[in-house]
C-alpha cells in the first residue's frame, strides 16, 4: 500500500508539473513531462518497483561500505586502479581519434600471390573517380502535368 501511495503521488505531482510546463513552454515539454510522469505508476503496476528498490539498496550498501572502509589499503588500491583505468580509457580514445598509436601495420591476407588491397604489377591502376560528379541537367518542367515531381520521386524509389 505504501508503494502505491508513493508511486501514485509521484505520478500525480508529475502530471501537475507537466500541465504547467505545457502552458509555459509548449506542447513538446508537456508531453515529455507526461511521459516521465507516467513511469512511477507503470513501475508499480508492473512490479518493477521491487527491482528498482533492490538496485537502489545495493548502490547505497556499496557506497556505505566504501566509506566505512576508507582507511583500508585494499579500498585505496581499488580506487587507484579504477582511476588509472579511467585515465587509460580516455587516453586511448584521444589517441584513436588522432590516429596516433596505431603500432605496426596489420599483415594483409595474401591471395594469389598478391596482398589484398594491392594492385598486381600486370594491371594498371584504375583512374581516380571524381569526388563530386557533375549533377545531371535538370528536366524542364511543363505545366501540363502537376504531379510530375511526385511521379519522378516514385520512379526513383522503384514504385510504379
Amino acid at each position: 500500500m505504501t508503494w502505491l501511495l508513493l508511486c501514485g503521488g509521484a505520478t500525480g505531482l508529475g502530471l501537475v508539473l507537466s500541465f504547467l510546463a505545457w502552458r509555459r513552454r509548449g506542447a513538446a515539454a508537456g508531453i515529455r513531462g507526461t511521459a516521465w510522469s507516467l513511469l512511477p505508476i507503470a513501475a508499480y503496476l508492473t512490479g518493477a518497483y521491487v527491482l528498482i528498490g533492490g538496485i537502489a539498496g545495493s548502490v547505497v550498501q556499496f557506497v556505505t561500505g566504501l566509506i566505512a572502509g576508507i582507511i583500508s589499503p585494499l579500498v585505496w588500491a581499488g580506487v587507484a586502479l579504477a582511476g588509472l583505468s579511467a585515465v587509460l580509457f580516455v587516453a586511448s580514445g584521444v589517441m584513436r581519434a588522432r590516429g596516433a598509436g596505431g603500432g605496426r601495420p596489420r599483415q594483409r591476407k595474401v591471395k594469389d600471390g598478391v596482398k589484398t588491397g594491392e594492385v598486381p604489377a600486370t594491371q594498371a591502376p584504375a583512374a581516380p573517380q571524381p569526388v563530386n560528379p557533375a549533377p545531371a541537367p535538370a528536366k524542364k518542367r511543363t505545366n501540363d502535368d502537376d504531379f510530375s515531381d511526385i511521379e519522378e520521386i516514385l520512379k526513383r524509389r522503384g514504385i510504379g
